[in-house]
Formats: C-alpha cells, structure tokens, sequence
C-alpha cells in the first residue's frame, strides 16, 4: 500500500465496533470489578466512542430479582478509557423502555 504524502504512519491499527466493544467489557469488568453482561449500545463520537455496557449488580434467588446497572464508558480513538458513569440500575425482571431518537 502507498503512504499518502504528509500523512504519518502512525503504525496503529485503527479500532472498529468489535474492537471497542471488546476493550468496553474488559474495561468494565477491570473497573467496577462486577461481571459485564453485554454491550447495549455503542456508537461514534467526535472524539472517539461512547459505549453502554450492562453489569450484573447482585446476583439474586429467583434471577429476574438480579440487580443490573448500565454504565456509560467514553473511549478515545485508541481504545482508552477517558471517562465512565453508572447510568442506570434494574432488576432483571423490570422492562426497558427503548430510548427514542
């Protein structure tokens, strides 16, 4: 492949949906030290992505007591963590209502 002139090689792979979404549950799971049940989201930014990943709070008798928590992590264009929040927590048994766009 030709190098473009003025554009630096900068030797790193460029990151996509799969990727980010992998390094979210690790991050998560790193972070809030609790089991990351899944992605719910992932989307694009300016500066990089914002990712939602669901997180096993409690675990309960019966399982739909379980208590889940959504946490909100921003990562930068490399893959890095560069902020995160809990956005919401449920009991597994709770509907979710769909976000409207």
């Amino acid at each position: 492949m030709e190098k473009k002139p003025g554009v630096k090689d900068t030797g790193k792979k460029k990151l996509d949906i799969k990727d980010i979404s992998k390094t979210a549950l690790s991050l998560t799971e790193s972070i809030v030290n609790k089991k990351a049940e899944g992605i719910t989201s992932v989307s694009a930014e300016d500066n990089g992505w914002k990712v939602n990943v669901e997180v096993l709070e409690r675990k309960a008798v019966p399982d739909t007591q379980d208590l889940l928590s959504t946490y909100e992590l921003k990562l930068n264009g490399d893959g890095e963590i560069t902020g995160y929040k809990r956005t919401t927590m449920r009991r597994r048994c709770d509907r979710v209502a769909e976000e409207q766009e």
